[in-house]
């Protein structure tokens, strides 16, 4: 690979629009009005590329949005292969096939280059991504349907240029859930913790330590996953999730420890400090009535566990729009699909 020096995918996207892709449309179509960015999968969207990312589906990629009435497309993606340089700052801009479908790593050719600048137009691209197109509204299925690693490719990533208007607008409504939905969701993963809580202990009380270990890991899983959302932070999909927690250093070598524990009582202590700060945590956003964050036995059995049923309880009962009040509590797609 030519390459010497790693520059993360953003930077080189932004630099690749910049540079080479918006010179050459203009100057084989003059001014075509258009959007660009680095928006969707790839680790460079959500921050977490490094040069291992290099192997496949990374290097110099955007995504160009015309007018759905511009009928260009077609010549462009043509002008672009043809004419975008073979290597940009040290990057092929061809992408040869790993042999996988669709899948493709950077490479040098000597022909026309199979490149990864998509053009298409905002509506197709997003009804692909989230299956709605978030400028019309987004309504509480919509919501509710799309994946949290989804949403998160597609507010995350950087946008280049919006001539056309079609990505601020439709990014800002996607930033974050509406209130009510918030409360749902958030609720929905604290029933989540409630469901397996007082396991970790009666798995190992029967001599079960592997059993007591998943349901630890599971436990961990969605104890990691609350905490980005009660930050307001779509969590990404498996790969990436300790990343984007990482910047939680209090709480990462308690769930670590968790993690490692060998015996169950170890691994309820080290869970119900990370219960608790987490508690603690939802209960200084405001959105319901405060509940105690401590620990506490499981009814008359001797496992320390939360309760967490009380937290997912106050944040419905908060719940102020009778239609999301009325949900089952089987909560967002990502939620319902790792149910216990």
């Amino acid at each position: 690979m030519p390459y010497v020096r790693f520059l993360p995918g953003l930077v080189l996207a932004e630099r690749f629009y910049r540079e080479a892709v918006e010179p050459l449309v203009r100057a084989h179509f003059g001014e075509v009005p258009h959007s660009a960015a680095r928006i969707g999968s790839g680790s460079e969207v959500l921050g977490f590329d490094t040069e291992r990312s290099a192997d496949h589906e990374w290097g110099p990629r955007l995504q160009l949005f015309l007018d759905p009435d511009d009928t260009r497309a077609d010549d462009i993606r043509t002008a672009l292969a043809e004419h975008l340089p073979k290597v940009f700052r040290g990057y092929p801009t061809h992408f040869a096939d790993t042999g996988d479908e669709g899948v493709g790593h950077m490479a040098v050719t000597d022909g026309p280059v199979r490149h990864r600048v998509e053009v298409t137009d905002a509506g197709t691209w997003f009804d692909r991504q989230l299956g709605f197109d978030p400028r019309g509204g987004v309504t509480v299925r919509d919501w509710l349907r799309a994946p949290t690693q989804r949403l998160a490719e597609t507010t995350g990533g950087a946008v280049f240029h919006d001539g056309l208007g079609v990505l601020t607008g439709a990014r800002e409504a996607l930033r974050w859930y509406p209130e009510d939905v918030w409360r749902y969701v958030l609720a929905c993963q604290w029933s989540r913790i409630a469901g397996e809580e007082a396991f970790v202990g009666r798995c190992g009380e029967v001599g079960d330590e592997l059993g007591s270990a998943v349901v630890a890991a599971r436990l961990t899983r969605d104890l990691m996953r609350l905490r980005l959302l009660l930050d307001r932070r779509y969590p990404p999909y498996g790969k990436w999730l300790g990343s984007a927690f990482a910047r939680y250093g209090e709480l990462v070598p308690v769930l670590r420890a968790v993690l490692a524990a060998t015996d169950w009582r170890a691994r309820e202590d080290h869970l119900v400090t990370a219960y608790e700060s987490v508690a603690a945590s939802c209960n200084a956003l405001g959105l319901s009535a405060p509940v105690d964050p401590t620990t506490r036995p499981y009814h008359s059995r001797p496992f320390r566990v939360l309760r967490a049923d009380r937290f997912a309880t106050a944040l419905r009962d908060a719940i102020t729009d009778p239609s999301i009040a009325a949900l089952p509590p089987t909560g967002t797609v990502d939620q319902h699909h790792h149910t216990p």
